[in-house]
């Protein structure tokens, strides 16, 4: 029952990441590249139709972890509460911004929650990123000093940064230099599916500019990608342990790279969808390989003296997880027909649809 409850969750995710991540992209092609107001207010559209539907798959997923895996969301929610309060601040802003951004005519007023939609969706797809480089790097599991643990060895507590602002140090920051590098990897990615998003569902004058961008991007998180696979060894030398133990894993790589080879064809596709769907198997295969490479640990401990977080040592009772078995189909079923229906409402272009009026 863990392996289910832990795939069911990590697929959520994957969703939530693909369904919202076109919006946190939005917002930073809204940032940096809409200069007509047309534009702005197009782009806009096409993350607000959407995006508090999207965050129902954040919430679901986090539900499901609360459920199958409380001691692990009460380790993270408690170690990680100085970058979840940011998060949580930047989805309040982000959400304000576009929702009031139309509320007012005056220019001002926009370009205030115009700034706020674009600078809150660059920092969440940051903090987004560094979030999974801390999850694959490991933290400093009961607080370990001088090789006895000050905490329970389940819990731990990060700053934003260590001093030393390495990976490598026992005790390390949220923020460092290997998380910086995912959280590049995350900003760059999301930019490329918010641009194939607003080339999919809008008819903005810089749709063509967009494919340029995408390919200029695409070249970018090659070499980032790359450069992440060489420190990666460094940060952890075990990190393809997992792919060469079990080779079947090496799917979600073969996925990530796929999309990643595809969208050097940004310029040839005929359909719009194509650019959309090779930038949807970028996060994808991104999320589940980085998964599959320390499964079945979900947090790994940076000292030798408290074993790492795994899905065995931090699930509920099994009684508890088969019942929650008929309730989370129950609930999966639900949120899909919810899903579904969403996106016929609003499938096609929608720059004619109404919105923030």
């Amino acid at each position: 029952m863990e392996v289910f409850w832990y795939v069911l969750i990590a697929i959520v995710l994957a969703i939530f990441f693909i369904l919202d991540g076109y919006d946190f992209g939005t917002g930073i092609i809204h940032l940096f590249f809409a200069k007509k107001d047309k534009d702005k207010e197009v782009i806009a559209k096409s993350a607000g139709l959407f995006w508090d539907s999207n965050e129902v798959w954040l919430v679901a997923g986090g539900g499901m972890l609360f459920m199958a895996f409380p001691t692990f969301y009460a380790s993270v929610f408690s170690g990680f509460y100085l970058p979840l309060i940011i998060v949580l601040w930047l989805v309040v802003f982000r959400a304000i911004g576009l929702e009031f951004r139309s509320q007012f005519k005056f220019q001002m007023w926009k370009d205030i929650w115009d700034k706020s939609f674009g600078v809150s969706s660059l920092l969440l797809a940051l903090f987004f990123g560094i979030a999974l480089g801390n999850i694959v790097r490991g933290v400093n599991l009961g607080g370990v000093e001088n090789g006895v643990s000050i905490y329970e060895g389940h819990y731990f507590f990060l700053p934003l940064w260590d001093s030393s602002f390495s990976p490598l140090c026992e005790s390390p920051g949220v923020i460092d230099w290997f998380t910086i590098i995912i959280g590049l990897i995350s900003v760059v990615t999301l930019a490329i599916h918010g641009a194939n998003w607003i080339i999919l569902k809008t008819n903005s004058s810089i749709n063509d500019q967009l494919k340029t961008i995408i390919f200029k991007l695409n070249i970018a998180l090659a070499v980032l990608t790359v450069f992440s696979l060489v420190v990666w060894q460094i940060v952890n030398p075990k990190s393809l342990d997992n792919f060469i133990d079990k080779p079947y894993l090496i799917v979600f790589p073969i996925i990530y790279f796929t999309g990643l080879i595809g969208l050097f064809f940004i310029k040839k596709f005929k359909k719009e969808s194509h650019g959309f769907l090779f930038s949807t198997l970028l996060i994808l295969g991104g999320i589940t390989s980085s998964l599959a490479s320390i499964f079945p640990v979900i947090l790994p401990s940076t000292n030798n003296v408290n074993e790492p977080l795994t899905i065995y040592n931090t699930s509920a009772a099994e009684y508890g997880l088969s019942v929650a078995l008929i309730w989370g189909i129950i609930g999966m079923m639900l949120i899909a027909i919810y899903f579904i229906v969403q996106k016929r409402l609003m499938a096609g272009k929608i720059d004619k649809m109404d919105y923030g009026h």
